[in-house]
């Protein structure tokens, strides 16, 4: 399988170094890591399709099936990318994150400033999201962060094709369990996953940035999916 890497809200595609190098390291080839277009400044900012155009490019890039990886906000890209090529995408792997309904926006999480969606700051995050980080690591994410296009941020998300939901999905869950995803999708809270024919869940005990804090175990969880 050709692993395909997608990094959530304000983050760098450098997020994935460490998991890359020890896929890498345990000659698992190929992988992408998908260095996603986030332009808030330009007459023609980035746009949520410009994102998804940059996923479907590194699809399409390899012979082999694709497993997507997405992260956090991105799970909503990488389940996109199973719609849009549900006969190249052999898996899904969300990390901290689900797909978002067909008809809601993107990212509606935080106010726009100037055309973007900056990073909030750690009192956000506080709790189980951020308490495995240490204080470096929290200041690398907060200095390094882009702001989100507006047009990326408030893009309503649209789907095209049914056959999305016969694409095998994985829940890699950090700060909550296994067990409470279970419940979530039960309960219809999580629509598109609830109609989702193969979903598996497996816990990665970690903080919502276990690609910094837990890379060993997220690189382990993410190749025994893509086998």
């Amino acid at each position: 399988m050709h692993i395909v890497l997608v990094h959530g809200l304000w983050l760098r595609v450098s997020v994935w170094d460490e998991v890359l190098a020890l896929l890498i390291a345990s000659d698992y080839m190929p992988i992408t890591a998908v260095p996603l277009p986030a332009d808030a400044s330009s007459a023609s900012p980035t746009t949520l399709e410009d994102q998804l155009d940059a996923v479907l490019a590194a699809i399409d890039s390899q012979p082999e099936p694709a497993v997507v990886v997405g992260h956090s906000a991105a799970a909503t890209l990488a389940w996109m990318a199973a719609d849009r090529r549900p006969d190249r995408v052999a898996q899904t792997v969300l990390i901290g994150g689900f797909p978002q309904s067909g008809g809601e926006q993107y990212a509606p999480f935080f106010p726009i400033v100037n055309g973007a969606m900056p990073f909030p700051g750690w009192e956000a995050f506080e709790g189980p999201d951020s308490e495995d980080l240490t204080g470096a690591q929290c200041q690398e994410i907060a200095s390094a962060a882009i702001p989100v296009p507006e047009a990326v941020a408030r893009s309503t998300v649209t789907y095209t094709s049914e056959a999305r939901f016969d694409v095998p999905t994985a829940l890699l869950c950090p700060e909550y369990s296994p067990e409470q995803a279970r419940k979530w999708i039960a309960a219809d809270d999580v629509p598109e996953l609830s109609r989702t024919k193969h979903v598996s869940y497996a816990d990665l005990d970690s903080g919502h940035w276990p690609m910094l804090t837990r890379p060993a175990q997220l690189a382990a969880a993410i190749a025994d999916f893509a086998e």
